[in-house]
């Protein structure tokens, strides 16, 4: 029946390619979390009335992101060429998209962490210094529980956006489910080859967000 179905389509080359996706979007996934909580950190208490108040850091940071944020992620896989050969060794495959992955989401997810460390009661974090809480007492201890809803709705979708973003750079090169629809689907005209891996897509990013949104339902304390 599969065989009628999708006469192109072999099941182990389907599966290794589901894999390196995977692979890629949990690895920078990772990446970004940490990346980006430290980026939307920063931004958060070099902000104007900030604990930290420094407007050339905050400016720094904040054009930094900005335009790492805003380039076209197809575009920077290409920019950073040169330093993914240098760092990983080589331009292709899983390994060196992740260069390129994770500069392209890192600083999309530290706006979204400055978004949800904002959205925490100023009378929290007001309370806690007047009773001495050192800075790391209250990143720890306060910012990041009181805004995880958001940090989790945040890493939801930015891990979504790394689906998609290792599929485009399947197309160059790195493995993957968009590297089998390009090479194996598109070039060869094998349409349902394309499907499979556009369904399989499809899949992983609703179970991603299935589970963010557990997560962020049981985290919401309102």
């Amino acid at each position: 029946m599969i065989e009628t179905l999708f006469p192109h389509l072999r099941p182990e080359q389907l599966w290794d390619a589901t894999l390196e996706t995977l692979y890629m979007t949990a690895l920078s996934g990772l990446a970004t979390f940490v990346l980006g909580i430290l980026l939307g950190l920063a931004l958060f208490l070099t902000a104007r009335n900030g604990m930290f108040q420094n407007r050339l850091i905050y400016s720094t940071i904040s054009v930094v992101v900005n335009v790492f944020r805003s380039i076209p992620f197809i575009i920077l896989i290409v920019l950073l060429i040169p330093f993914t050969k240098t760092l990983i060794g080589t331009i292709l495959g899983a390994d060196a998209a992740l260069p390129a992955l994770i500069v392209g989401a890192a600083p999309f997810y530290a706006r979204l962490v400055e978004i949800g460390l904002r959205e925490v009661d100023k009378g929290v974090i007001e309370a806690s210094r007047s009773m001495g809480a050192r800075i790391g007492t209250l990143i720890f201890r306060v910012l990041l529980p009181e805004s995880s809803p958001a940090l989790v709705s945040g890493i939801t979708v930015t891990l979504i956006a790394l689906v998609s973003y290792s599929a485009m750079a399947g197309v160059i090169g790195a493995g993957g489910l968009g590297n089998l629809a390009y090479l194996e689907g598109f070039q060869r005209n094998h349409s349902d080859v394309t499907l499979v891996a556009t369904l399989m897509i499809l899949v992983i990013v609703f179970i991603i967000q299935f589970l963010g949104d557990v997560v962020t339902t049981r985290l919401d304390k309102r």
